[in-house]
């Protein structure tokens, strides 16, 4: 929790600035908008201001995702308080992740802005990115359906971070083998080939390949040494832990 400890430092306002700091400022209760000034002098890659960034894009464009069908469901709420779970947050931080949550289901949330800073802080953290992608996907496929509107903003928003739409397709299946395997409490063979993104027609290597590259994209300590906070350690060891599996399923069946 170093960022959340220097956040509360009173430094982090100056630290992260432009509409991400005002953000987080406000679910706070302080204003960090006098960063805004200062942000271009710092490194963009500092860890602190990526795990803080990371934290802000995730909670309030959640919301966004949530309220895209007009409404923001019980599933999707018990999705978002899931994951906070996951995360172990302390009472402070659980109720800066409620605001941020509820700022993003304004009419007026700056969603593009948000977004071009986030991947400006991630600075070319493509594996950090994805994961925040995945997360929103969740988030839109938490009530097991994913409405048409809730899809464009997933394309917008992937697209908006420097994801070809094939790619977003492919993260789509993903989340959706894993969506389904969750709410059924048990991992299919339809979920498995889904999770890993390949077709019962691949080859094993193939197969193989895939599995390696998606247990490298999601593994937990080198997600953290791009930023990922502390706090998202277990929400990444629970999708290594499910690639596994589909893997191992996979090739109990094929042999």
């Amino acid at each position: 929790m170093a960022w959340w400890g220097t956040l509360l430092g009173g430094t982090l306002g100056y630290m992260l600035g432009g509409p991400l700091g005002a953000m987080l400022g406000a679910a706070l209760g302080g204003n960090f908008d006098r960063g805004l000034n200062l942000s271009d002098q710092l490194d963009s890659g500092n860890m602190e201001r990526v795990q803080a960034a990371f934290f802000t894009a995730t909670f309030s464009i959640m919301g966004h995702v949530a309220k895209a069908d007009g409404k923001v469901t019980p599933d999707e709420i018990a999705s978002a308080s899931h994951i906070m779970g996951q995360m172990q947050l302390n009472k402070e931080q659980i109720a800066a992740a409620k605001k941020l949550f509820n700022e993003g289901k304004n009419t007026d949330f700056p969603l593009d802005d948000i977004l071009s800073q986030f991947r400006k802080e991630c600075h070319r953290r493509r594996n950090l990115i994805q994961m925040f992608l995945e997360i929103q996907i969740a988030i839109a496929m938490a009530d097991g359906h994913l409405h048409a509107k809730e899809q464009q903003l997933i394309y917008h928003i992937g697209q908006q971070l420097g994801f070809a739409r094939t790619h977003i397709d492919q993260l789509l299946r993903f989340t959706s083998g894993s969506t389904h395997a969750q709410q059924s409490h048990a991992q299919s063979l339809d979920d498995a080939y889904a999770i890993l993104g390949v077709k019962p027609s691949d080859s094993d290597a193939e197969i193989k390949k895939a599995y390696r590259r998606l247990m490298s994209q999601h593994h937990p300590d080198k997600l953290v040494a791009k930023g990922l906070p502390e706090e998202m350690v277990k929400i990444a060891t629970e999708k290594t832990q499910e690639i596994h599996k589909a893997y191992d399923l996979i090739k109990s069946k094929r042999n």
